[in-house]
Order: structure tokens, then C-alpha cells, then sequence
């Protein structure tokens, strides 16, 4: 596919409004799915208003749209709320929610990935420098692959379900 190669783009991020930019230019990559593992769902990246439209169009415009969130620690998006989860609960059959279980809470990255070509990653999770491709599909599915494994290994545990996660 080098006509796909060819419209990739690259980029490196060191700022949270670049980990912005590049978590809605991701998205928007997604015909189908999008996967996000993450520490706290990140306040002013996941529940940025511009972020949380691109996911509300791509579930409202594709049938087998499914947006996977496994989280490590939902302390905070609890505790504050979040726009992320509160659309979640509007679009829950497209739109899920999974707590990290305990032992699997090792890994320090954080990342989101589009239809297994595109993705945002970043090494610490607390930092924001990272890299963002949108059609890197060799590094993508293997994010992809660490992230289903963990998603079938976790549950939704009650403290999500009373908040309709």
C-alpha cells in the first residue's frame, strides 16, 4: 500500500495540546474502531469538546463503530466526572469502559490506536512526550495485540457500572 505510506503523517509530541492535536488527528483516522489505554483518561485530552465530537460522529455514522477504554486508574474521572465517560453512558453500546485488573497495572505507556494504522503512544504515561503516526500498521497492531490481551484479562467492576461505564 504505498499509496497509504505515502499520506501517513509522523510527528512528536512533547505538550499536552500537541497530545491533543494528535489523540483527535488519530480519531480521525478511525473507520471502525479506536482503542485507548490510559492511566486517568487524561483531563483535557479525552474529554476535550473537539475529541469527544470526532468519537460522537464516527459511532453515530458507522454501524460497527467500537471504541475499547481500558483504564488503570479512574480515580480522578470518578471523583471529577468526565465528558468522556458521560458520553459513554449516552452511546454505551458502542462505547466501553474496563478498569485495569490489579497485577496487569505494570505497563507505564499510554496510547490510542485507530483501526490497528494509526496511533498516538507515549513511553511514561505522566509525561506528555510521545510519537503519533497516522498509518504505522506494523506498530499499531502490536500496541493493539498488548491491549486486547489486558482487555480480556479485565472487568467492569461495580464502581463503573454505577456510573453506567
Amino acid at each position: 500500500m504505498p499509496e497509504a505510506s505515502e499520506n501517513s503523517k509522523r510527528w512528536v509530541i512533547s505538550t499536552r495540546e500537541e497530545m491533543r492535536q494528535a489523540a483527535i488527528a488519530v480519531v480521525k483516522e478511525a473507520t471502525r474502531k479506536v482503542s485507548i489505554y490510559t492511566h486517568d483518561l487524561e483531563p483535557g485530552i479525552y474529554d476535550d469538546p473537539e475529541f469527544l465530537e470526532v468519537i460522537k460522529h464516527l459511532v453515530l455514522s458507522q454501524a460497527y463503530a467500537r471504541i475499547r477504554v481500558l483504564i488503570s486508574d479512574p480515580t480522578r474521572a470518578i471523583k471529577n466526572g468526565n465528558n468522556f465517560v458521560h458520553l459513554g453512558r449516552r452511546l454505551n453500546t458502542y462505547i466501553e469502559f474496563r478498569h485495569v485488573r490489579e497485577d496487569l497495572r505494570t505497563h507505564a505507556e499510554a496510547f490510542c490506536i485507530a483501526d490497528e494504522k494509526a496511533l498516538v503512544y507515549r513511553l511514561q504515561a505522566p509525561r506528555w512526550e510521545g510519537i503519533a503516526d497516522t498509518y504505522e500498521p506494523a506498530v499499531a497492531k502490536l500496541y493493539g495485540k498488548m491491549f486486547d490481551e489486558i482487555w480480556l484479562a479485565s472487568e467492569v467492576e461495580m464502581e463503573f457500572r454505577q456510573l453506567g461505564i
